[in-house]
């Protein structure tokens, strides 16, 4: 039975999955992105829309409210996207960036939270937004994590560049992903110490990454300190703690 329910559940997800991906289907479309058979997605698909998960007009099926409502409570910290808003906001203002929350999930970094800056059309850090970790909102997270991430064979040279991100205290991207577009990025630190996110700036060629990098980590300490004034959450982070530097006392990158 047990087994059972958690089939329900899996194709349940995998249907979600599939609607997050194409945005608007019809079922056929549906059931072959999901792997399910026609009738098994028909029948879920049905009790999604009961439940308000998904909605259907006509023949097409998309995103329900419900789901919507449920993930915008989502984030990995408790307390961290209020913490944040405030200093965000006001170092996009000020550098002209466009600057994101990330954290890790699937290996890869994923958008939590974004303000747009100059490139804002080019990078569009909407939340839930996924790209590789080697960007280097996502190389931060990755150099600072516990091992065993689920990220495939690292490239010979990560170990060296993993220690540099961790002696700095933040990482580079020199258009490296996209051409025109680079990007500085520094740890987030929970109350105790751990990383539970990235904070990047998303910039052109032309800026100062360097400056930039000090900018994010004046914002990172904000954003810290708030944390440790907040309540304590009754719950632990997603992820575990890492032997990362303080949030007291960051180092000052230097590039």
């Amino acid at each position: 039975m047990e087994r059972a329910g958690r089939g329900v559940l899996e194709g349940a997800f995998a249907l979600l999955e599939a609607l997050e991906q194409v945005g608007e289907a019809g079922l056929t479309t549906l059931a072959a992105e999901s792997g399910l058979p026609k009738s098994s997605a028909h029948r879920l698909l049905d009790q999604l829309i009961a439940l308000g998960a998904v909605e259907r007009s006509g023949g097409v099926y998309r995103m329900g409210a419900r789901v919507f409502r449920l993930g915008r409570t989502w984030q990995p910290y408790p307390g961290l996207l209020a913490a944040a808003t405030g200093p965000v906001r006001r170092l996009a203002r000020t550098t002209g960036a466009t600057v994101g929350i990330s954290v890790l999930r699937e290996g890869q970094a994923m958008a939590v939270a974004g303000v747009p800056g100059e490139l804002g059309d080019a990078v569009p850090l909407r939340p839930g937004l996924m790209w590789p970790w080697s960007t280097a909102a996502g190389k931060v997270l990755v150099a600072t994590a516990p091992p065993g991430l689920p990220i495939g064979p690292m490239p010979a040279s990560w170990r060296w560049a993993a220690a540099e991100i961790r002696e700095r205290g933040a990482a580079f991207d020199h258009e490296e992903l996209s051409p025109g577009v680079c990007c500085a990025a520094v740890p987030l630190y929970g109350p105790r110490g751990d990383v539970i996110a990235s904070l990047c700036a998303v910039v052109p060629p032309r800026r100062d990454l360097s400056r930039l990098a000090d900018a994010l980590t004046r914002t990172s300490r904000v954003v810290g300190a708030a944390l440790r004034r907040a309540p304590s959450p009754s719950h632990s982070p997603a992820s575990a703690p890492s032997p990362a530097v303080p949030p007291e006392h960051p180092n000052v990158p230097a590039r």
